[in-house]
């Protein structure tokens, strides 16, 4: 029985703490430029590729543009038609490998249809791959090696438990997601040794059968299955921190735009029972964009070493 004068619903409200990843983002930014500034020359430069004129994938491109120049990072950007064939686009991509000017390369997704996006993430060179898809890379993180690129959002992820002081280690975290993208990587990163990590991972998916069973004894729930509001207040214990990384646009005749954004997580009914959560927008978003930059220096430095080596 509750001895508390206050409900527990109540009282987890007085300490539930909204993550802003905004904030944590814009501290990652500044100490960048910092780092760039105290470069001598030689600046880091990222090119973009970006095949059609996607409304979403342009707004996403200038987006991360523009905290370049933010930064004092150098950025490129090659558009290309949405007809290009795959054979022409790893070409492209083979040509800024071998540019030693270039140390990142992102290729924006989604693609087109009928390119093989696995094909081309692995054809970027492994010491390029500032989005951390490469295959290379993805063994990098299971082996644990640092010189090997996180991607982005999971790195992201753990950023914000490491800043914000969210203790991981013996902790049960459950994944709500697969993808090679964000779920799958989340998790290695979890598990590795150190902090933040030392966690005890369950990863869970839309097969998974009563999830709820898994959800409601976890401390730390990473939620990226891709369902708008999918995870409700029945599948959350008090106490939990819960990182949203879900994006969905819900109809809603009431903004402007006649859309409104949330995440993967019931936000309103959610939030109440957590210690903390990341919000949709606002969370985890400005946090990936942040997380490529940090990964176009180190990528820059690693350039440097070899050339030096």
């Amino acid at each position: 029985m509750n001895s508390s004068p206050f409900p527990v619903v109540l009282f987890s409200k007085l300490f539930m703490e909204v993550i802003d990843g905004n904030e944590i983002a814009a501290q990652i930014i500044s100490e960048l430029k910092v780092e760039v500034n105290s470069f001598s020359q030689e600046r880091p430069t990222v090119l973009f590729i970006r095949v059609g004129e996607d409304p979403a994938s342009v707004s996403y491109v200038r987006k991360k543009q523009n905290t370049a120049k933010k930064i004092g990072i150098t950025s490129q950007l090659l558009v290309l038609p949405d007809s290009i064939t795959q054979e022409d686009l790893l070409d492209a991509i083979s040509k800024a490998n071998a540019d030693q000017e270039i140390h990142g390369i992102l290729v924006q997704a989604p693609l087109p249809a009928h390119i093989d996006e696995r094909k081309v993430f692995n054809h970027v060179n492994p010491t390029k791959d500032v989005d951390g898809f490469n295959a290379t890379n993805l063994g990098k993180l299971c082996q644990e090696m640092e010189e090997g690129f996180t991607s982005c959002t999971p790195a992201g992820i753990l950023e914000i438990l490491k800043r914000k002081k969210i203790v991981t280690e013996g902790k049960h975290v459950v994944v709500l997601g697969r993808s090679l993208i964000v779920g799958k990587p989340a998790g290695m990163l979890l598990l590795r040794k150190g902090i933040p990590g030392n966690a005890t991972v369950t990863f869970c998916h839309s097969r998974t059968p009563d999830l709820a069973k898994f959800t409601q004894k976890a401390d730390i729930i990473i939620v990226a299955i891709g369902k708008p509001q999918f995870l409700t207040a029945d599948m959350v214990s008090t106490g939990t921190t819960i990182i949203d990384v879900g994006i969905n646009r819900l109809a809603d005749s009431a903004k402007k735009s006649g859309f409104r954004l949330v995440g993967d997580v019931d936000y309103d009914k959610v939030a109440p029972l957590c210690s903390a959560i990341t919000p949709v927008p606002g969370g985890v978003g400005p946090m990936t964009v942040a997380m490529l930059m940090s990964n176009t220096v180190k990528a820059f430095k690693l350039s440097l070493e070899t050339s030096y080596s």
